[in-house]
């Protein structure tokens, strides 16, 4: 019996492309108070660079731009990327999913990968905490301890106080979010959300229980006994 619905939060509660969209705008808006350039056509150039690559992509926007700068421009750059508060959120069926779980008294969590502030950003601004029983962002337990690490699920278990056969995970992400189920008795959903990880390769071969496109299909899963 299912106790527990745990959720990943990046392309599966929120859009990764908009929180990402909301950062090079929040970028934009700097380089264009700093050095006079067009916010909107900078924002439009950092979109295309990490469609290109998503690696270093201040620094070919600078070079792009003809701008010097030092190591210490490109750390301030990230560091204002990742603690800006974020103009983002749920996906349509997050909430009316969240009702539904706890009409049927099913506790819900959110186990996140990723830099702690930016998390904790992404999270107060969708109000994460006013719907969710218990929030795990792994970097706080150390970068060792990002998935597909189980510490996470395991204190989970502990602060939601059920077992690992009553918990159910929900992610995207083939690289990480299914090994899980080869540690513990745990089930596992993918939600095809065409995030930028969809195309990852699922870890040693483990892949989810069940795959959905909506999390409005999650209720006949639990009407038909599926999980």
């Amino acid at each position: 019996m299912v106790k527990a619905v745990i959720f990943d939060l990046d392309d599966t509660l929120i859009s990764e492309t908009k929180y990402i969209e909301s950062g090079y705008q929040h970028i934009a808006k700097l380089l264009s108070n700093r050095y006079e350039k067009d916010a909107v056509e900078t924002f439009e150039l950092l979109m295309e660079l990490f469609r290109n690559s998503s690696r270093n992509v201040f620094n070919r926007l600078l070079d792009n731009q003809g701008i010097s700068y030092t190591n210490n421009n490109i750390i301030e750059m990230v560091n204002e990327y990742r603690n800006h508060l974020p103009n983002i959120e749920f996906y349509n069926d997050v909430l009316p999913c969240l009702e539904f779980l706890k009409k049927k008294k099913i506790k819900v969590g959110i186990i996140t990968d990723g830099y702690a502030n930016a998390q904790r950003q992404k999270l107060k601004s969708v109000k994460a905490v006013d719907h969710f029983d218990e929030i795990i962002v792994t970097d706080e337990l150390g970068r060792d301890f990002w998935k597909p690490h189980p510490r996470a699920f395991e204190i989970m278990k502990h602060k939601l106080n059920v077992e690992f056969n009553e918990m159910v995970y929900i992610g995207d992400n083939p690289e990480k979010d299914f090994y899980i189920r080869s540690v513990y008795p745990i089930k596992t959903i993918r939600i095809m959300r065409n995030g930028v990880h969809a195309q990852k390769i699922y870890l040693n071969g483990v892949q989810e229980n069940h795959l959905i496109y909506l999390l409005s299909e999650l209720e006949s899963l639990f009407v038909n006994n599926r999980i």
